[in-house]
């Protein structure tokens, strides 16, 4: 006898019927429900209601068509479509997604089972898995986003996505089901941080909840489909030792840098896109005293301090209606209102670069920034331009003399062409003369050859110039330790 089908949107999963997946239409607790189930509703770790999958986009064409795809037949695509249908989504928002896995995979079985729909247990795992990813996480990415070895997600529409694995891009074989759904994966990015993103505001910058940094461009700006660049964080801090063993630089190299993180001197980490700058920032800011007090200014909040005593400040986008901006401009002024011991600015970007050097020059010694430059005298011109943004009205020879008096040393980061990240040059500014600042390369990084890899080699020169912090160096008591640590680079 033919059994009819059972009624849509069940309140559980498959044919079990696990007691605490029954839940009343507004999420609370029937009544005579076991007290175990009580406890697990109230310590529900998603109190709002998770975005299901939208399955009328899916399309047996699309799953057919995704590269690397064991499943890719259109029995999955029902099959897929018919699981949506059953969950209940109350119960979905109260269960920890290691249970939720299981029952969904549970509920993929019977389907499968009652549907004649012929899956492994690979498969069923799998079709589970892309079903909880998609209502709790961000589908596709999930997998890249545990990878522990890249370091950078770029997804260039639905059906392109390649990752950075040690230097080096490639594709993977990982897709989207169309635009709407990598679509939809964008606004539940920007909706956890408070921010939106559509086609009337189609770009926005976020960060994730492990601290990665996230951009997203939409259609009609992007003509290839939704983009997103997302750039990981190591879940653990990087220190010196780590930056050493990865040939970043050598332990005479981060001596000199601890030195000058412990001797409240003034630095600008520069480099280029991807080159390490928040890394090295990261690293130095290790050896800030736990007694100071930090304010930093980002529009992502992306940096990993260790202190006790932070202040972490974020930029806001305008609204809809054009309102409610707070740039890092004003940021920066209101951090000068703190009482901060160091102001640790993200990235400077434009006419906060003045409020900056304002900050340095007012007692606020071991400030630090990042700036994009190509190398370090490149870097104090960026400044220089981003000064006169300000509209402050400054002569070009008063922009110079305010960054020489602000800025003692510049450390340079670059990623080269075998993939590595490295410390290429540490310059400190030691005055004006005329028009011209005046650099010292405290020391530069010079190439010398590659091995039969491809991996570069080279080797570090030194300058014997007495450097223009001397007297700091002395007040610290590290002037013989900074004098060892040139001799041991030049060795």
């Amino acid at each position: 006898m033919h059994r009819p089908d059972p009624a849509p949107h069940l309140p559980t999963f498959g044919r079990r019927p696990p007691e605490e997946l029954i839940t009343t239409g507004n999420g609370s607790v029937p009544p005579g429900a076991p007290a175990h189930v009580s406890h697990a509703i109230a310590q529900a770790a998603r109190p709002s209601l998770p975005a299901l999958p939208n399955a009328g986009a899916v399309t047996a064409a699309a799953i057919a068509a995704a590269p690397g795809t064991s499943v890719a037949r259109a029995e999955i695509v029902e099959l897929r479509a018919l699981c949506i249908t059953k969950m209940d989504a109350t119960a979905v928002a109260t269960l920890h997604p290691d249970r939720l896995l299981i029952e969904v995979e549970r509920l993929v079985s019977d389907l499968a089972t009652e549907r004649r729909v012929q899956l492994n247990g690979r498969e069923q795992r799998q079709l589970a898995t892309e079903l909880v990813d998609d209502m709790l996480g961000l589908g596709p990415l999930e997998p890249l986003l545990l990878d522990d070895t890249i370091n950078d997600i770029m997804v260039n529409g639905p059906n392109h996505v390649f990752v950075e694995r040690s230097g080096k891009l490639v594709q993977v074989p990982v897709t989207f089901r169309d635009w709407q759904h990598l679509t939809n994966i964008c606004q539940r990015i920007a909706a956890s941080v408070g921010r939106r993103v559509d086609e009337a505001s189609p770009m926005v910058d976020a960060r994730l909840k492990d601290g990665s940094r996230v951009n997203i461009i939409l259609p009609p700006l992007a003509l290839d489909g939704p983009t997103i660049s997302i750039r990981k964080f190591s879940k653990k801090p990087i220190d010196f030792q780590k930056l050493i063993s990865y040939g970043s630089l050598t332990p005479a190299i981060a001596r000199i840098l601890e030195i000058a993180a412990r001797c409240r001197l003034n630095i600008i980490v520069s480099g280029g896109t991807g080159s390490g700058k928040t890394t090295m920032m990261n690293a130095m800011s290790r050896f800030i005293d736990t007694a100071e007090r930090i304010v930093t200014v980002e529009d992502a909040a992306e940096l990993q301090l260790q202190q006790p005593h932070i202040v972490r400040l974020e930029t806001r986008p305008a609204s809809l209606e054009g309102k409610g901006e707070v740039n890092a401009r004003d940021l920066v002024r209101n951090a000068l209102r703190m009482r901060p011991d160091r102001i640790i600015i993200g990235e400077v970007r434009g006419a906060e670069a003045f409020d900056m050097l304002q900050a340095m020059n007012t007692g606020h010694d071991g400030s630090m920034s990042t700036i994009h430059a190509n190398n370090t005298r490149d870097a104090l011109s960026r400044i220089e331009n981003m000064v006169q943004m300000s509209s402050m009205g400054l002569s070009p020879r008063a922009i110079r003399m305010q960054v020489v008096a602000a800025v003692n040393i510049i450390v340079q980061v670059e990623r080269q062409r075998d993939g590595g990240r490295r410390v290429t040059q540490v310059t400190e500014i030691a005055g004006i003369e005329g028009e011209t600042q005046l650099l010292n390369d405290i020391f530069k990084f010079e190439m010398t050859g590659e091995t039969a890899t491809g991996k570069i080699v080279g080797r570090y020169v030194v300058s014997r110039i007495r450097s223009s912090f001397t007297e700091r160096l002395q007040y610290f008591g590290l002037e013989r330790s900074w004098s060892d640590a040139l001799n041991e680079i030049e060795a």
